[in-house]
């Protein structure tokens, strides 16, 4: 199964400081056939204006995973961390037990994110953060994977869920390929560019939900960077 969610039927709030699409019901936006895919329970496409943020505020038991397309985002936390990750980089916070933080866009650009949401494998994991660099020629015409909770993949940024978060760099003409269980949940989204999968045309910041295939092909029709989850 594959199926397009098109940008123009996602969730939408703006906040003037904040332009926020929502994959999933989030907030004030609530869709019942959009509540969570597998695991992943939110994804939300943010535009944050310059010298402007979220101030402190809690979360608890979710694994939080932040992809900077443009800008910069900087952290500020509870447990007495703070970083700035800049565009093609990733962060990570397992809220676990509980935990504060800040997240402000201190730049004289506006910062443009995915922030991905996803269920933890149990309660109760201590609260951490963590960011890196993941440059893009790293993942030129391949996946990489960015953060997991799945066995071998100790390289990247660990979460405490059965899913892995990864990104592609695909030019045009090429094909990536995703092999995948009939059982897992993935969900695609081209940051930019143009791509197909199977008889599916997905355009920048649209959604794709997939499941029931052993194999995902992805075609990019025009140069495309792709973020894909891939979850229980």
């Amino acid at each position: 199964m594959i199926e397009l969610r098109p940008f123009a039927t996602l969730g939408a709030a703006n906040h003037g400081w904040l332009d926020a699409h929502h994959h999933f019901s989030f907030a004030s936006y609530y869709e019942p056939e959009r509540v969570q895919w597998g695991a992943l329970r939110v994804w939300n496409d943010d535009v944050i204006a310059a010298q402007s943020g979220f101030p402190p505020h809690p979360h608890n038991d979710m694994e939080i995973i932040t992809y900077v397309r443009q800008g910069a985002i900087s952290h500020k936390d509870s447990l007495g961390n703070s970083g700035r990750t800049a565009a093609g980089d990733v962060q990570v916070m397992s809220a676990g037990t509980g935990i504060r933080h800040a997240e402000f866009n201190l730049e004289s650009e506006e910062c443009r994110l995915f922030q991905i949401w996803i269920l933890p494998d149990r309660h109760g994991h201590a609260p951490s953060w963590g960011t890196r660099p993941f440059p893009k020629e790293a993942r030129d015409g391949r996946f990489t994977v960015l953060a997991s909770g799945l066995p071998g993949e100790e390289d990247a940024l660990r979460i405490n869920a059965s899913a892995r978060v990864a990104g592609a760099m695909v030019r045009a003409g090429e094909t990536v390929r995703y092999e995948t269980s009939p059982e897992r949940h993935l969900y695609l989204v081209p940051a930019t560019g143009r791509v197909r999968i199977g008889e599916v045309e997905a355009h920048a910041r649209d959604g794709v939900a997939i499941t029931d295939e052993t194999v995902v092909e992805i075609t990019a029709l025009e140069d495309a960077e792709l973020v894909l989850v891939d979850a229980a």
